[in-house]
């Protein structure tokens, strides 16, 4: 198979967007987060729903990467290098969205400086930065001239724990907000690792067959078939979890609960909710759940692409449906704090509403282009330089000089 070069004119378009994204997130830092559209009462808004999603799709790559050395799943080991380029640059997408929403950088230092130890915003910024940290680690060790396996395989056992906990504790920043009846719940961390793992995977099997079409990366079809089997499976989970949820919140059929039930069935968020079910688990798992199905590229692509869009709709309307309902009642209400509000008498409001302007939208979209463009960088500077038989051969390889000097030291009869 002939490898094509990435295409310059592409990288290019996207250096541009992330410039713009650059530009767009100056002016917020000139002007303040009240050129968004959060308020006092919708304190979160695009950058942490585009966080959460970040998040989870970092966690398919390396846990695919890391059971390929824990488990020897041999088949794997072929898709572990670009597994990790694709965990690598989406935690950095988090970590960089996380940032933005401090509305300055000069605030990062006030964790150091002035840590709450026990706030779950702080333990997920220490295990996102140990999780970086081991992404970087194992990425430095696969792509080594001289590279390890053995060492591989040790930091295999640190990032898989590690891969599950960024997205349980990312998931106890909400679930341990006991004012908000759509995420106080004991299975926030399960549902956040489930649809983690199924966005993730899919993102990576989307970045396969790209590669597999451009020839930079070769992945045999019985291999997407089994990545497409487990991802089936991770769906079924995820959807599962969903029912779980929905059930926890509607029983015994407390008021908050059901009002939080009625705004994503039918109110404002309802759209993302439908979309999430329909979209991203029923369509996909009923592609998927035929063997035959798996086989082919184009719905395996198709069938991961509706998982990521579900699963960006799943954290809208999971983090938007329980500001809807605010937790401060009574005359007057509560203080807007947008921009708007202080150029007229009316400053108070009794229920908040959030729409992201044009500022977030150009900031997202600047971090979207930045982690492609990033991608496209590691794909240039590791995964062309790189075969995918290139891991296993060293494993064998190893395991060969292993035998020769077990066999060699053993005492003749």
């Amino acid at each position: 198979m002939q490898t094509k070069r990435i295409s310059r004119p592409v990288m290019i378009v996207l250096a541009v967007i992330a410039a713009v994204g650059a530009a767009a997130w100056i002016y917020q830092t000139m002007f303040g987060l009240g050129v968004t559209g959060m308020n006092n009462g919708t304190s979160w808004g695009l950058y942490i729903a585009a966080f959460m999603f970040f998040v989870g799709l970092s966690a398919g790559g390396l846990i695919v990467a890391s059971s390929a050395s824990i488990f020897h799943v041999t088949e794997f080991k072929k898709v572990a290098l670009p597994a990790v380029c694709v965990s690598t640059v989406c935690i950095c997408c988090a970590g960089l969205l996380v940032i933005l929403d401090l509305g300055g950088v000069a605030r990062l230092f006030n964790l150091i400086l002035s840590p709450n130890f026990i706030s779950p915003l702080f333990w997920d910024i220490c295990v996102i930065t140990c999780y970086l940290i081991i992404n970087l680690v194992y990425l430095y060790f696969m792509t080594s001239k001289k590279a390890d396996k053995s060492k591989i395989a040790i930091v295999s056992r640190f990032a898989l724990p590690i891969a599950i906990l960024v997205h349980t504790v990312t998931a106890w920043i909400f679930g341990l907000q006991i004012a908000r009846e759509g995420w106080h719940s004991a299975i926030m961390g399960p549902l956040f690792v489930a649809s983690a793992m199924d966005s993730g995977l899919a993102l990576l099997l989307i970045s396969l067959a790209w590669m597999n079409r451009r020839g930079i990366w070769e992945t045999s079809k019985k291999l997407m078939g089994m990545l497409a089997g487990l991802l089936a499976t991770c769906i079924a989970v995820d959807g599962y979890m969903v029912g779980c949820e929905l059930l926890t919140t509607a029983y015994p059929g407390s008021e908050g609960g059901w009002h939080v039930l009625s705004q994503m069935f039918f109110g404002a968020t309802a759209p993302y909710f439908w979309i999430e079910i329909i979209v991203g688990v029923l369509i996909p798992f009923t592609i998927l759940v035929f063997a035959k199905n798996r086989q082919k590229t184009g719905l395996i692509v198709f069938s991961s692409a509706c998982v990521v869009v579900g699963v960006f709709c799943k954290r809208i309307w999971l983090l938007f449906s329980s500001f809807i309902t605010p937790n401060t009642f009574g005359g007057p209400g509560l203080i807007d704090g947008t921009s708007a509000a202080t150029s007229g008498m009316d400053v108070w409001a009794a229920t908040s509403w959030y729409a992201p302007t044009w500022v977030e939208f150009a900031v997202l979209l600047g971090v979207i282009a930045l982690g492609a463009l990033a991608f496209l960088i590691l794909v240039e500077r590791f995964i062309m330089k790189a075969k995918p038989t290139d891991l296993i051969d060293a494993d064998a390889a190893h395991a060969d000089a292993a035998g020769a000097d077990a066999k060699a030291s053993s005492p003749s009869c």
